[in-house]
């Protein structure tokens, strides 16, 4: 993991602890952890919008099954 073993870890913990005081900590972590969540998803191509394409397109296909179904046993 980038070279980084327990001490490494433990002083930037610190560090942190130091910078930021123990009550803001988690809200930075928090912001770090999204912030590298969007970059992952920047890198992989892949948005909310694009995943929200995809599940519509999803649906209307199941949606155009079902309706073909439907007709077929109308016909029978």
């Amino acid at each position: 993991m980038f070279g980084l073993g327990l001490p490494e870890l433990l002083l930037i913990l610190v560090i942190g602890l130091i910078v930021f005081g123990p009550g803001k900590l988690p809200a930075v972590g928090n912001a770090l952890g999204k912030s590298l969540h969007e970059f992952k998803d920047a890198l992989n191509g892949t948005t909310k919008t694009n995943t929200t394409m995809q599940q519509e397109e999803k649906a209307a296909q199941t949606t155009q099954t079902v309706h073909d179904t439907i007709q077929e046993a109308h016909k029978a």
